[in-house]
């Protein structure tokens, strides 16, 4: 019985310090992510208490509100004391404190000013509906708004500096064994790999059942064993994670290495290599019990999202319209006298979900330009008119689109339709061509702003559109609005 105990015992200490180094990374963890909620709280307090002071105790006191009316601190106490709570509680539910996210300025900025506007919105319905006396201050709310979308921004700017050196953030990462390796897996790693915001680091690889690799492993990845070794491997310690990325093992087999990781407390993950494009809308639902991978999750996904950017298409286009009226009429004019025949050109598109619509644009080019079949534009196109090349320079030709935008065939801003008989080409020889039909088409585009109009790289096009479709908001929309004025590469 004794030698057991002594295997035991020295395997137990071969592992020890690893665990300890874990235990480590983890307690330091959690101590940061109690500091900077600590240090949130003190932040938002801060910045009501000062919108209370500008409020009140300043010259923006005056300013429509009776001398009588004004309160000092004491009275707001309460509710400074509900703000602060209701805001750390917004902060916590869109997942502020994850490690990926204290790693991301980025994703910390988009969280803050998220949280900033929902949490002011259901401040003042708090504030209502239990009747504080003294009453809440409208302009006192607005006020701590701006505080707190300047304050709270600036201190966690401070903190990522801190963070993204090597020496502390490494302690925020966690350590991952992977199994297998892929192409997909590789270009991902190359990507992330030296980036500061990455959430784990990869301490080596194991060979899937087989010993065979989809893909030769860099060689600055230590292959540390085969299969056969992984339970021994986690009960050494060596990783926090384990992380499948060969996507051709059978079922059983993913379910023993879950299995193992649920024993040794290490989690699994899984990269599911059939999704390729439109990763960010990525969903696990339950079904009857069974978990369901898709993509459900776009921006556009959303019904406000939705609403919003119909309601903007709406009052753009009838705007459009109108401002547009007197320029369609001048070049109206100007393309009947070098070429006699309609103003308009009406073209087959394809649009959302494969709805087919007509696309209206100003003539540019002459009445047989496509007798010889369906051809893309082309730099210095000689079936273009003189008044024609000017207008494609100044995307002149596209106004006649708002009424498309008004009808609700297209949007200001999505990836350019283009005809059902090209796509049916595209779609075979392009990968991921028709993914771009997700939303409604649009008269500008974010490829269209980055050059990529016309005769152009079709894959470059492609993954540009569905960079929008993935990261869609109202401000990219604005912003692809205004570069359409400012920039001209690849108009012809």
């Amino acid at each position: 019985m004794s030698e057991p105990r002594t295997q035991e015992t020295k395997r137990g200490s071969a592992r020890l310090p690893l665990r300890q180094t874990a235990e480590t990374s983890r307690a330091r963890y959690h101590r940061l992510v109690a500091g900077a909620f600590v240090v949130d709280l003190l932040m938002v307090t801060a910045a009501l208490l000062l919108a209370q002071w500008i409020r009140f105790e300043t010259k923006v006191a005056e300013f429509g509100v009776p001398v009588e009316d004004i309160f000092r601190a004491r009275d707001y106490i309460g509710h400074i004391v509900i703000g602060v709570a209701l805001m750390m509680a917004t902060l916590t539910n869109f997942r502020l404190y994850t490690r990926e996210n204290l790693l991301s300025y980025t994703n910390t900025l988009r969280i803050l000013f998220k949280s900033s506007f929902v949490w002011i919105l259901c401040y003042l319905a708090l504030t209502l509906m239990l009747k504080f006396d003294p009453p809440i201050s409208r302009v006192f709310c607005a006020i701590g708004l701006v505080t707190t979308l300047l304050i709270l921004p600036l201190w966690r700017g401070i903190l990522w500096r801190v963070l993204s050196r090597e020496e502390n953030s490494g302690s925020l990462r966690q350590r991952a064994l992977v199994v297998g390796w892929s192409r997909d897996f590789s270009r991902a790693v190359k990507v992330f790999g030296e980036a500061a915001d990455r959430p784990f680091d990869i301490v080596g690889v194991i060979a899937p059942p087989g010993g065979d690799f989809q893909e030769e492993v860099p060689p600055h990845m230590p292959v540390m064993g085969s299969y056969e070794s992984l339970e021994t491997l986690l009960q050494l310690g060596v990783c926090q994670m384990v992380i499948v990325a060969d996507d051709a093992l059978k079922s059983g087999t993913l379910m023993h290495i879950a299995s193992i990781c649920e024993k040794e407390m290490v989690e699994f993950k899984l990269v599911p290599t059939c999704f390729q494009v439109l990763l960010s809308g990525l969903h696990l639902e339950s079904v009857g019990g069974i978990p369901i991978l898709g993509i459900s999750r776009l921006p556009l996904h959303s019904t406000v999202n939705r609403y919003v950017k119909r309601g903007i298409d709406l009052l753009g286009g009838l705007v459009g319209l109108a401002l547009a009226a007197p320029v369609i009429a001048v070049f109206g004019l100007m393309i009947y006298r070098e070429s006699p025949g309609p103003i308009f050109y009406r073209q087959r598109r394809l649009g959302a979900n494969g709805k087919t619509f007509d696309m209206i644009k100003l003539r540019s080019m002459k009445l047989d330009a496509e007798k010889t079949g369906v051809g893309w534009t082309v730099k210095n196109d000689p079936r273009c008119l003189r008044v024609g090349a000017f207008m494609r320079r100044w995307n002149i030709d596209e106004i006649p689109q708002f009424w498309n935008v008004v009808k609700g065939d297209m949007s200001l801003v999505g990836p350019r339709p283009e005809r059902p008989e090209l796509i049916e080409q595209f779609k075979e020889e392009i990968p991921h061509y028709n993914a771009r039909h997700n939303i409604k088409p649009g008269i500008t585009g974010w490829a269209q702003v980055n050059g990529l109009r016309g005769d152009t790289d079709l894959s470059e096009r492609v993954r540009f559109d569905l960079h929008y479709i993935e990261n869609w908001n109202v401000l990219l929309d604005f912003q692809i609005m205004f570069l359409t004025f400012v920039k001209r590469e690849g108009a012809c």
